[in-house]
């Protein structure tokens, strides 16, 4: 995996890769890894809440718990608009996002209790959002995929990456 592949910024319709550009898969469903991804990120998240305004310091990039949770949604709008666009025909939107290089404002604030109830109903959506078109999908659609990029199985692991940006802010210890 690449450096900007940990930091999840593979834009929509990258070229098919080889060796070890192309995410590594597994046994297990796409829909219940990617649905298990979000589940350790909200499960974070709820320590977050105690966080004393001091960014994490994690391979050249700041990391707070309002980016985490932005760096997650983003990449999960990404590629699903990726895997949408590519299903009808089309070729996917470029993105235009800043990426885990920027660090917002918006980044720094702190960290409430509404925001953890914010971030578990965008992420959760999400996550099932996911997971409904990945299970609509055939095992032959997951693995010969339409379009440029990634299968939608090779799409859906590279997604179980954004664990990253939620392990770089860490366990904060705050209460579950």
């Amino acid at each position: 995996m690449t450096t900007s592949e940990a930091h999840g910024e593979v834009h929509a319709a990258a070229p098919a890769a080889s060796g070890d550009d192309v995410p590594a898969t597994d046994d297990r469903d796409p829909a219940q890894a990617l649905t298990a991804m979000v589940d350790h990120v909200l499960a974070l998240a709820a320590t977050w809440t105690v966080w004393d305004g001091t960014p994490a310091h994690v391979d050249d990039r700041v990391h707070t718990p309002h980016k985490a949770v932005r760096r997650v949604a983003d990449h999960l709008v990404d590629h699903l608009a990726e895997l949408e666009a590519r299903l009808v025909g089309e070729r996917p939107l470029p993105d235009h996002w800043h990426a885990s290089a920027t660090t917002t404002p918006a980044d720094l604030a702190p960290f409430t209790q509404e925001d953890l109830d914010e971030a578990r109903s965008r992420l959760g959506r999400l996550a099932r959002m996911w997971a409904n078109r990945l299970s609509a999908l055939t095992e032959e659609q997951l693995d010969h995929s339409p379009g440029e990029g990634w299968t939608f199985r090779q799409l859906a692991f590279h997604l179980t990456g954004s664990t990253y940006y939620a392990d770089a802010v860490g366990d904060l210890g705050g209460t579950r």
